[in-house]
């Protein structure tokens, strides 16, 4: 647990940047930067951790070769003060840097977590269509749901929202094939 003395201090009167993040030390913890605010999220569930799994696997079947997908913690630099950690993105090859995702990712997943679900409805969708993110999903491995959101112009749409054992081929950004209930379920994918 991150203790008084271990908070790097930062200074007072300005936003937060990029650089004030990279100097953190690595404790563990998962801190995103948004407008220059620093955001801590807590350590996630098995069943939220499960859902990540099976989505790289899903994800990573059918991933064509110019693309990659990677789990959490990987920075996705959307400014100077906003850099994300999506549960699972999927980003052009060419865009990944030592130290994370340049721009926004082609896919963007957050599973809800209970301490999370207000930022991933609200905070990083808006950031992430702001950023051109074309496409966005978000799971909630606790009814189990799907919803996936494709950026048209400069709003997201919703293009699937599927529940429990409900499948769908998805085609965006690249073919899958999902169902929420094959994301948390305990036996593995069907």
């Amino acid at each position: 647990m991150r203790t008084m003395e271990t908070v790097p201090a930062f200074p007072s009167g300005r936003p937060l940047t990029r650089a004030d993040l990279e100097s953190m030390p690595d404790d563990g913890h998962r801190f995103e930067l948004v407008d220059g605010v620093l955001v801590m999220s807590p350590s996630p569930r098995p069943l939220h951790q499960r859902a990540v799994a099976r989505l790289l696997a899903a994800l990573t079947l059918s991933c064509p070769a110019d693309m990659e997908v990677l789990p959490a913690p990987v920075d996705v630099i959307l400014a100077d003060d906003t850099v994300l950690i999506p549960d699972v993105i999927v980003g052009r090859r060419e865009n990944f840097t030592l130290r994370g995702l340049e721009g926004p990712p082609v896919l963007a997943v957050e599973v809800h977590s209970p301490s999370t679900r207000l930022v991933d409805l609200e905070l990083k969708r808006a950031k992430l269509q702001e950023a051109g993110c074309p496409n966005y999903w978000l799971v909630d491995p606790d009814i189990p749901t799907l919803r996936c959101l494709a950026l048209r112009g400069d709003r997201y749409v919703e293009t699937h929202s599927l529940a429990g054992e409900e499948f769908a081929d998805l085609a965006e950004p690249y073919p899958v094939r999902l169902s929420p209930d094959s994301l948390v379920n305990p036996y593995g994918i069907d």
